[in-house]
Order: C-alpha cells, then sequence, then structure tokens
C-alpha cells in the first residue's frame, strides 16, 4: 500500500487495546422482498399462527442465547427476546394480518409504524429501534424460511466494520476472530460498546468517516484513543499489537487485590443486576458490589413485589459477599427503564422527567416499601447496615428526605451524582449522606445535555468531556474535605486509562462489569498515586475531550 493511500480517521474509543487485521463489512441485512397479497378470510388465523410462531422461535433462539450468556450481554439479550415478544408489537401485526395483510408484510409494516413512533418519543427509546428492526429482520427471515440475518462470518481474524450492529449481534461475537469493531453510529453507553467491553474487543464508534475504509484494507485499530490507522507499515501495527498482546496475557493472569505501582489499595468493584449476577460476580475478583441495579428485576412485574418478595430478591445479592461492601440502588425506573407497577405516564422528555427517587412522588409508599425491604435483607444475612443510595437526586430536601427515611430503617444512605446539581452544591448534599456514588453517564448527558443514546451527539456524551471531569473532582473534592467515600460506578470506571485519571482526582472506589475489572487492575498496576493525581491536574486543564485522553495517555498510557 503506498503512502499516498494512507490516512487516519478517529471516533470515540469505548474499548482500548490495538487490533490490525483486513476490514470486512457487515453486509445489508437481508430482509428478503416482500411482496403483499390479500388473503382469503378464512386464511387469517393461520396466517396469524404462522406469525406467532415465527416470532416464537426467534424469541427462543435468543433466550437460549442469552441463558448462556453473562453479564450485560445475557441482559441485553434477553431484553431482546422479550421485544419478539413484545404483545402491543404482536397486536399490531396480528391487526394487520387480520384485516387480510400476509404475515411479512404485516411485519414490516407494524415494525416501521413501532420504529415512527419511538422516534418520536426521543431520548433514550431511540435506541430501541435498532433492536426492534433487528427483530423485524429475523423474524421475516423465518417466515419465509430464510438463514438468520446476522454478522459475515470468517475463519481468520478480521477487523469488523459497521454503521451500525443490533445488540444481539454484538453479543454474539467471536474474539478470536473478530479483533475489532468500529461503527459509524454508537455511543460510548450504547449497548453495543457495553458488550464489546464486556467481551473485550477493541471498539471505536461514532466513526463518521468510516465509509472511506475499502473492504479488505488492513487497518490498525487503536481502542483507546479511538483512531483506525490505513496505510500503516505492518511491521510497525505488529509492534503495537504485540504489546497489546502482553497487556492481555497480564489480565488473563491478573488475580487482584488493586493496587498501584507505589501499593496503594484501590476497590474494585461490580455492576449487577441480581442473584445470579452477583454469584457470578463473587468467583472474580470483584473485592464487593458498588452498583446493584434493583430495578431490572422487575421488569416483567405488573404489580408491586410485596416486602417479603423483595427482600428474597435482594437477599440474594448480600448473600453472595457475604461481610462485604454491597451498596444497593433504589428504583431508578422510568425513561429507558419502565418498570411496570410504577405508574409511568408518558412524557414528552422521559430522561428529564419522572424517574428514579422522583417515582415516589406518583407512587405514594413505594420507596418506603423497598426500603423496608432492604432492612429485611440485610437483617436476614446478617448484615448490620446496608449501603444504600437514592438515584436522580438533585436537591438538598431529597437527599435529606432519603437519609432519613434509610437511617430509621439502620440504613446507611448515600445518593448518586447524577445530575450536576448535586457536583456543584456537593459540600451541602455530603452534610446530609454517608457517601456518593457518581454515575458517569448520567451525569455526561446532563451535563452537555445530549441524549446519551443519540450517535450524532457521541463525542458530546464522552466521559472525557473536561466539564464533567471537573464536576467529578468537585464531588470528590467534596468527600475527601468531610471524610466520606465517593465512588463511580457508570461506564467510566471501566476505562483503565480514566480509572487512573478519577484516582488522581480523589475517587476512593471503581464499580464496574466484572469483566472489566482486570484491565482495570493491570492498568493500575502500571501507575503510583503521583501519577495519577499529575495526570489528573493536566486532564483538568484540557479544553476538549480528545485533549484531555491525549495528555492522560502521554503521562500514564
Amino acid at each position: 500500500m503506498t503512502d499516498s493511500f494512507s490516512f487516519v480517521i478517529h471516533g470515540t474509543g469505548v474499548v482500548p487495546g490495538y487490533a490490525y487485521a483486513p476490514a470486512v463489512w457487515t453486509k445489508a441485512r437481508p430482509t428478503p422482498p416482500v411482496q403483499d397479497r390479500v388473503l382469503d378470510e378464512s386464511a387469517r388465523e393461520a396466517e396469524v399462527a404462522r406469525f406467532a410462531a415465527a416470532a416464537g422461535v426467534v424469541g427462543e433462539r435468543l433466550s437460549a442465547r442469552a441463558s448462556a450468556a453473562t453479564g450485560v450481554a445475557a441482559e441485553v439479550l434477553g431484553a431482546t427476546a422479550g421485544l419478539a415478544r413484545d404483545r402491543g408489537w404482536h397486536r399490531a401485526v396480528q391487526k394487520l394480518i387480520k384485516s387480510g395483510h400476509a404475515a411479512e408484510a404485516a411485519t414490516s409494516s407494524a415494525t416501521e409504524d413501532f420504529v415512527a413512533m419511538f422516534q418520536r418519543v426521543g431520548g433514550l427509546m431511540a435506541e430501541r429501534v435498532t433492536d426492534l428492526r433487528d427483530i423485524h429482520d429475523r423474524v421475516v427471515a423465518e417466515l419465509l424460511g430464510e438463514p438468520e440475518p446476522g454478522i459475515p462470518t470468517s475463519d481468520v481474524p478480521i477487523v469488523l466494520l459497521a454503521h451500525d450492529l443490533a445488540p444481539a449481534d454484538t453479543a454474539g461475537l467471536d474474539p478470536s476472530t473478530i479483533r475489532a469493531l468500529v461503527t459509524r453510529l454508537g455511543g460510548p453507553t450504547s449497548h453495543t460498546a457495553i458488550i464489546a467491553r464486556q467481551l473485550g474487543i477493541p471498539c471505536v464508534v461514532a466513526v463518521e468517516e468510516l465509509r472511506r475504509v475499502i473492504e479488505g484494507t488492513p487497518v490498525l485499530v487503536d481502542g483507546t484513543l479511538g483512531a483506525i490507522e490505513v496505510g500503516v507499515e505492518p511491521a510497525v501495527a505488529q509492534e503495537h499489537v504485540t504489546a497489546d498482546i502482553a497487556r492481555r496475557d497480564a489480565i488473563r493472569v491478573w488475580a487482584g487485590p488493586a493496587r498501584t505501582a507505589d501499593g496503594v489499595h484501590v476497590d474494585l468493584l461490580a455492576n449487577v443486576q441480581d442473584g445470579a449476577a452477583a454469584r457470578a460476580a463473587a468467583e472474580t475478583q470483584a473485592e464487593g458490589i458498588g452498583l446493584f441495579r434493583t430495578e431490572l428485576c422487575f421488569f416483567a412485574a405488573q404489580t408491586e413485589p410485596s416486602v417479603d418478595e423483595q427482600a428474597a430478591l435482594y437477599g440474594q445479592v448480600l448473600a453472595a459477599f457475604p461481610g462485604r461492601k454491597v451498596v444497593v440502588r433504589t428504583l431508578d425506573a422510568g425513561s429507558d427503564k419502565p418498570v411496570p407497577f410504577a405508574n409511568h405516564a408518558k412524557e414528552e422528555n422521559p430522561a428529564l422527567g419522572v424517574r428514579g427517587i422522583r417515582l415516589d412522588a406518583i407512587n405514594k409508599g413505594m420507596l418506603e416499601r423497598q426500603l423496608d425491604s432492604i432492612a429485611k435483607a440485610a437483617k436476614d444475612n446478617g448484615v448490620d447496615r446496608p449501603w444504600v443510595m437514592a438515584p436522580m437526586v438533585s436537591t438538598v430536601d431529597e437527599a435529606r428526605a432519603f437519609a432519613a427515611m434509610a437511617r430509621q430503617r439502620g440504613i446507611s444512605p448515600g445518593i448518586m451524582v447524577e445530575v450536576p446539581a448535586v457536583a456543584l452544591l456537593a459540600d451541602t448534599f455530603l452534610a446530609e449522606v454517608d457517601f456518593f456514588s457518581i454515575g458517569t453517564n448520567d451525569l455526561t448527558q446532563y451535563t452537555l445535555a445530549a441524549d446519551r443514546m443519540s450517535s450524532p451527539l457521541a463525542t458530546l456524551t464522552d466521559p472525557w468531556q473536561p466539564a464533567v471531569l471537573r464536576l467529578i473532582q468537585m464531588a470528590a473534592a467534596a468527600g475527601e474535605k468531610a471524610g466520606k467515600p465517593v465512588g463511580v460506578c457508570g461506564e467510566a470506571a471501566a476505562d483503565p486509562l480514566l480509572a487512573c485519571v478519577l484516582l488522581g482526582l480523589g475517587v476512593t472506589s471503581l464499580s464496574m462489569a466484572p469483566t472489566a475489572i482486570p484491565a482495570v487492575g493491570v492498568q493500575l498496576a502500571t501507575v503510583t498515586l503521583a501519577q495519577c493525581r499529575a495526570a489528573a491536574v493536566e486532564v483538568l486543564r484540557a479544553a476538549t475531550a480528545a485533549d484531555a485522553k491525549a495528555r492522560a495517555a502521554e503521562l500514564i498510557g
């Protein structure tokens, strides 16, 4: 390849690491031509049954994959399988079939209606458009007897390029052949990025110029800085890959606990969604649980579970880490995570609406019953004073009221730092509660006024944004002054380079998907606390996210 064909394009690096291999584009998803036909009335019930059978097959396949997967991949596959069984979507398809349309055409028409609805709602609901179209493609293929659509197969290593990937496809990637993943769309907190991080595949998203890369061209992918280089000398590329292999080997054998090069211990904790995930995390290097997402236990619950029922679920998580730190988050339902029994109203902007602690305003007593359940689970499992935090707190009055309810039940109260108001008044908020946990996904979204699931805004929803880092520093400084812990439980904690900066900013613990812990532990072992603090000072001087990341990489990368 000549120098004249050399170029570098950039996106947002979301999973660190290097890869060098030929680029292979995903093929256009095979939605076979659908020619509608008018069905005789006598044939319509059979056609409804044919659609239901096809959707059932797709749902069962995805459920089977979810059962075989772990962590976020299992969660996403399970949610996608649920979409294949969605009653509203089924009713819409069946209505069209009963009016005389063939199942294939009815499926396509109903899907586009739902897509338009999701796009009108906007916000995090827009993320479901990719999922729904993926389900549509799979069901139509099943109806027509075609092979299930998906990513291309390869017997040799490749760098996979895509306009976008459905979460179900990302969860099925084979890291032995897919050496890196690069997409035109997506953001740092998209399902594609989160699953790629769990699989350990270097990943760059939001690459606007990705179409410049021609099928079969060898490319060097830098998942840390988000660079895709075409025309690099193979020997130079191999040097980067060899060094990255050594890093991966160190990650593979890392056993913890996490310490910096000068011996400073760092708490690396796990994010979990239920007892099964907690038990799996207990088999890893996680020293505790920094985020138990309780709302994920109740996505299918049509009525609010009783105190005893909730306590049994929470007890499974507490039991997985006896005597160790477990931080329970009260229901963060709403926006993209509706819980049936929480009386969600239709909102123009659900991300700024009734979610998290605000649900208590329209579900009187629900928060207190959840705290009763947590207290019961703690007592049943010998936990003296459980850690519990409230999401989406934005006023001191909310923090004070929550803390009072928690302390009445022998619970140590904390709050999430997701709304910039909390970081700006961190000293005042910390006077009311025992700890902070920074949710960098939402803090970034609200600081930059950018939907974290919006691909065009991926550069804004990068936690390396200097404004976000300054807010984190404010919260951490308040914690240090008050002698109270300040953790990070958003996706930023799983970025090894950013983890070092967070430590330098004064964060006291990092919580992430269990599979991300070894990479962070290995990175921390290469730096001293003084280096982390120096990097934090430099990063806070940066004017852009790219500049912040580059400064950190130069000092500790």
